[in-house]
């Protein structure tokens, strides 16, 4: 179904806004059936890396693998090792980790980025698909100075004041919830509520800038 035009700034090709795309049926992706460098949480202290089998050819990653930047041009996309894991039209990598329960929290430093989005997806997320536009990806975005949360194209405004430096993800799977978090206070945000229904992954869109992700770390007391 093709998106509103009111949205269509919001998801875009690395180069092409959405709505030069042709319309496309979306597919789930069969992965692999063994990858031995993955891993599933489901306890705290979640650590992972960005995984660059799933990176568009627009994204670079950097700083052994927890920080990605966008380059408008990117590479050409059949210079990329082809597998079906990676996102060939929209600029997204997946983390390395699988979560399949438990409360978990890392955090995003977006100072050097105007326009992102960061979240959770389904492992098995068809990569025709932008992170936010589907119901298999809950994602909070920023885009011409404004944060919103977004799931199943649906669009929901966040009050932030300015946008800070970095700021922090928590995910309670058994809850079915997912909060963006004001690391200075520290405090919840918004909440974002879903129906979980398998194998999670760290999502992040960008196309501007760069992004580093800081995971391992133990949740701010105080954030329910």
């Amino acid at each position: 179904m093709a998106m509103p035009a009111s949205l269509t700034h919001f998801c875009r090709l690395a180069v092409q806004t959405v709505s030069s795309l042709p319309v496309k049926h979306t597919r789930q992706i069969i992965l692999p059936a063994r990858r031995w460098y993955i891993t599933r949480s489901t306890g705290n202290n979640l650590q992972f890396r960005l995984d660059e089998r799933t990176a568009h050819s627009s994204l670079d990653l950097f700083k052994k693998d927890t920080g990605v930047i966008y380059r408008m041009l990117g590479l050409d996309p059949s210079h990329v090792q082809d597998n079906p894991e990676r996102f060939r039209d929209w600029a997204v990598v997946f983390g390395d980790e699988k979560i399949t329960g438990g409360r978990h929290y890392w955090e995003v430093t977006v100072k050097k980025s105007h326009e992102f989005r960061l979240g959770v997806a389904e492992a098995l997320m068809s990569r025709d698909d932008c992170v936010g536009t589907n119901n298999s990806s809950w994602v909070f975005g920023y885009a011409q100075r404004k944060w919103f949360a977004m799931t199943g194209n649906k669009m929901v405004p966040v009050t932030l004041v300015g946008k800070p430096d970095r700021v922090g993800v928590l995910l309670d799977y058994e809850a079915g919830l997912l909060g963006l978090v004001d690391i200075q206070k520290p405090k919840v945000i918004h909440t974002v509520k879903a129906r979980f229904r398998g194998p999670l992954c760290p999502a992040f869109g960008l196309w501007d800038g760069e992004l580093l992700t800081h995971s391992g770390l133990e949740e701010p007391e105080g954030l329910k």
